[in-house]
């Protein structure tokens, strides 16, 4: 990369682009196991006088 000059061609210009280092990136932490899914006594006491849950 020539920091002297200005690029002239579109080629010089993704050159000197590709000499800019990138950051790095962040970790990323592994997710944590999902709760197991329960129906509440509170949940099921709205629906459990329906004859069809839509």
């Amino acid at each position: 990369m020539s920091t002297a000059t200005e690029p002239e061609t579109m080629a010089e210009l993704i050159e000197d682009c590709a000499d800019i280092p990138r950051p790095s990136p962040a970790p990323v932490a592994a997710p944590s196991a999902a709760q197991p899914w329960a129906v509440s006594d509170a949940c099921h006491a709205q629906v459990a006088d329906l004859d069809e849950y839509v």
